[in-house]
This record gives structure tokens, sequence and C-alpha cells, in this order.
């Protein structure tokens, strides 16, 4: 994208800025992240949010359990699923040892998702009453209820920088996903009603000027949801605009978009062929689910150290898929492939030094 490219977006003109090519060089510094996809949906065994949705049939496999005890009613599940803030209660979260374990393993920053597509805000906004300090969740009672302030707080304590993951689309406000409308895809059906979509835009808006003023120093803000663009007109050059008067030198991600607002781009479940003509950073999980499933077993250290070398050595970025369980811990296992990746990647720099 050439660096002159501007965007119109009502009165608010938008000019990538000068200072952005050295803020990707410092990212490219950074070499190797952890992504974290945690909430109520970590109770179940089915991907993060995508079964809500009717036309995606791929989410809801038969060996499912959650789907398939439910006798596969949709509308059975999707009660269900909203309802999972109810149970969700993560007693045992200790930020400071995460990021122990994620500094253990060389990692230099820490994505987490504040929101995921179901609408479910893990920190304190103002916004909703869909969100972990809630009534309805009953760990909004503990002193770190706010995880997001209580993760982010730990990581700047490490040095570690810090990505918002940031869901554009949200499926449990109504202002995007209309219940009355009968929603059947991913998509906003709400579009064609001014009304409504300027109130979910003014939502998002919202949202993001909280993470962005209530939570420390933000160095990415991570938004995903590649299909809010065009007739889903967010006014993308007044948020990032607001944002950036927030967070002076943020990097946004306007991830699987390919416009003016997307600094980097974000490869997901692959790696490159090779180096590519602009700042990326491949996004992998280490275990099949990006989000925590019982039983899943986590790859080795040795490929995860191989696709590491392998993303540094041709320009990008490494971005490592972990998943904490629902009461608040990392799961063993792969807690022990993280400390390995440490000790890996460690001994590999040490030979290369002499």
């Amino acid at each position: 994208m050439r660096k002159d490219v501007i965007a119109h977006s009502k009165d608010v003109l938008y000019r990538k800025p000068d200072w952005l090519e050295q803020r990707l060089a410092w990212f490219r510094s950074l070499q190797f992240g952890i992504i974290l996809h945690w909430g109520p949906y970590s109770q179940w065994d089915c991907c993060e949010s995508w079964a809500l949705v009717p036309e995606d049939d791929w989410s809801r496999r038969d060996e499912i359990k959650c789907w398939t005890d439910r006798a596969k009613d949709l509308e059975r599940f999707q009660r269900d699923y909203w309802n999972l803030p109810r149970t969700f209660n993560p007693l045992d979260f200790n930020p400071d040892k995460w990021v122990e374990t994620f500094v253990e393993a060389g990692a230099k920053y820490v994505c987490f998702t504040t929101k995921h597509h179901d609408g479910f805000c893990m920190w304190d906004t103002k916004t909703t009453d869909y969100k972990i300090t809630g009534d309805v969740c009953p760990f909004h009672r503990h002193p770190r209820a706010d995880v997001t302030r209580e993760l982010f707080d730990a990581c700047r304590s490490a040095g570690l920088a810090v990505s918002v993951y940031f869901s554009k689309p949200d499926w449990h406000c109504v202002d995007y996903w209309d219940p009355d409308q009968n929603p059947t895809s991913r998509r906003a059906n709400t579009t064609n009603d001014p009304e409504k979509w300027e109130r979910f835009v003014q939502f998002t808006h919202a949202q993001i000027r909280e993470l962005m003023t209530h939570y420390g120093k933000v160095d990415i803000l991570w938004l995903d949801g590649g299909w809010v663009r065009g007739a889903e007109d967010i006014r993308m050059a007044e948020m990032v605009t607001m944002a950036r008067e927030l967070q002076p030198g943020l990097i946004v991600v306007n991830r699987a978009v390919g416009d003016e607002f997307e600094d980097y781009v974000t490869p997901e479940r692959e790696l490159p062929e090779g180096r590519l003509s602009h700042t990326w950073e491949a996004c992998l999980p280490l275990c099949p689910d990006w989000k925590y499933v019982e039983g899943q077993v986590p790859r080795g250290a040795e490929e995860i150290v191989s696709e590491i070398e392998f993303s540094v050595n041709h320009g990008g970025n490494f971005l490592l898929g972990i998943a904490p369980m629902p009461d608040g811990n990392l799961p063993p296992h792969q807690v022990e492939v993280l400390k390995e990746i440490g000790r890996l990647r460690a001994k590999s720099l040490s030979s290369s030094l002499g």
C-alpha cells in the first residue's frame, strides 16, 4: 500500500502517518508473540463463536459434544451459548503466571481477544452488560475481574508489548444482528436501517475508545472480521484517527481487508512461501483449535521453533495461539511446550554466538 494513500470518512481525512515505517521496523524486531483466545466459549468443545452462525455448517462438526448433546438443535445451541457467561468463573486466573511462561518461551508481545465475534467483552465496558464484569458472570465479584486490565498490566511489567484483538462484527449486538430479522450469515442484517447501523458504529467506536483510554499503553490494535467493510461501513478513518490520538504510535491491523488501515498482513494457519514485500505476521495455533478444547494435543516445540525461524528469516513475525482453560490456568501440556520453545531458541542463539 502506498504511503500517500488518503481515505475519507465523513469529515475525517486519513493519511498513513510518517512514523509508521519506523514503528513497523520495531514490530519486526519483536519476532515472536502469543495470541490468546479465551472467554466463556472455553467451557465448551466447539470453536470460538462460529457455531452461532446458521450458514457456517463447518463449525458444527458431529464430534463436538456440546453440539450433539443438543440434538443438533441450532436454536437451543444458540440459547445455551449466549448463557455461557453464567458459569464462567475462572478463579485460577493469574496473569503474572501466564506472562512468566510467555517470557520463558521467548515471546516479546501478547495479543489478547478482548472481544470475539460473539460480542462477549473481556473488559469492564460501559457499553453492554454482556461482559466479564457483568452481574450475570460469577467472576464479576473477583478483584481481578477486569482480566484485560490485569493481563495488560502484567505484560507491560514484564516488558512485553500489548496487542488488542477486537472483533469488528458483534453477533450479540441487536444493531448488528437483529434477531427479529432472522440472521443467517456472519454479516450484519441491519445495514439497510440507517438508525440501527449508526448506533452500531457509535457502539463500536465507544468500545475502541474505552480500550485505547483506560488500559495503559497499547502497541497494536488487531481488528478481526474482514467482511466488515463496504456496506458494513464503520467509518474506519474516523475510528483509527481517534485511536491514534489516544495511543500515539499505534499500529493498526485491519486484517484480511487489504486497505490503507492494514498496516501489516496476517496469514492464518499457514506460512508464506517466502519473503513478502510488506510486513507480515503468521498466526498459527499450538493445538488444532485456537481456543481450549479438552484432550487436544499440542504440536511439538521443535516444529514451532522451525516455524518461528522461518518467519524471522523471511522478514516476518510469528504469532502462536495459546488456549487458556476455563478455570484460568494455562493447559499444562501447552506450558511444557512453551518452556521447551524457550530452551531450544536459547540454545540455538547460544550456538550461533559462539
